[in-house]
């Protein structure tokens, strides 16, 4: 059975029933879904469903385009301590559309970086076009996950030092992801996990339509081939390596 580290679930990003995109997983070989949030509006939301569903984890975040918001605000020491709650993201930096509000995006992600040390909490992390800041912010005092991974092997480097796990998305099996897929090739498979990032970025061959969890099966065949493993194999590798990444979440 997969899981699934990062798919957005949350009322803003899901149409339709949420019990059939589980029951949809469930049938495809995915058992646990973790929820990540990136607007704040969404953190209650996605607490409820993990009450809800004994499947589903989160974790609480909010994304660097909101930059300017003060975190304490949304991540509060109830919400952060919460059993369903494994986890700070996704957070980070985003300079792709944005360089202006660089510092405002910096405060914000370290602000929430703080409260995951506090916490003790792994943190995903979403990263783009802002490796530098990115290597000079995540210092080896923090652990976690470099979610939806496409930035360059240099940077990879850098934080497989630090200890941290790497995601592999549906990007992995696009026909133009060949640099991606040298990376991953790299990276031991002792820190690879896999997600949808749901609804975004549907694998081949679904690209174009809106992405599920259960179509992380797909990101995993190829995943598999280029680490040259057998998919049941690499099911077994991917879960004992979310236990680690982690270790509030109960994989089934």
């Amino acid at each position: 059975m997969f899981i699934d580290t990062h798919c957005h679930l949350t009322d803003n990003y899901i149409s339709g029933d949420l019990n059939d995109v589980i029951t949809r997983a469930k049938s495809a070989g995915v058992s646990t879904l973790i929820c990540p949030t990136a607007d704040p509006n969404d953190i209650e939301n996605a607490i409820t469903i993990t009450e809800t569903h004994d499947n589903i984890f989160a974790t609480i975040g909010i994304h660097p385009e909101y930059a300017g918001l003060d975190a304490e605000k949304f991540l509060t020491d109830e919400i952060l301590s919460h059993p369903r709650v494994i986890g700070v993201g996704e957070i980070g930096l985003d300079y792709h559309e944005n360089t202006q509000n660089r510092d405002a995006q910096i405060k914000l992600f370290e602000q929430q970086l703080t409260l995951a040390k506090k916490h003790n909490l792994p943190v995903a992390i979403h990263t783009r076009d802002a490796e530098e800041d990115t290597k000079a912010i995540l210092t080896d005092e923090f652990h976690g996950v470099m979610h939806c991974f496409t930035s360059s092997w240099n940077l990879a480097k850098v934080m497989l030092d630090r200890g941290f796990f790497f995601s592999a998305s549906g990007i992995l099996t696009f026909k133009n992801a060949e640099e991606i897929r040298e990376t991953f090739k790299k990276i031991p498979t002792d820190r690879l996990v896999i997600e949808t990032d749901a609804p975004y970025c549907a694998p081949v061959p679904y690209r174009g339509k809106t992405c599920e969890p259960a179509m992380v099966v797909e990101t995993a065949k190829v995943l598999a081939q280029i680490k040259n493993l057998q998919l049941d194999d690499l099911a077994i590798i991917l879960a004992d390596n979310t236990k680690k990444l982690y270790p509030k979440c109960h994989v089934n």
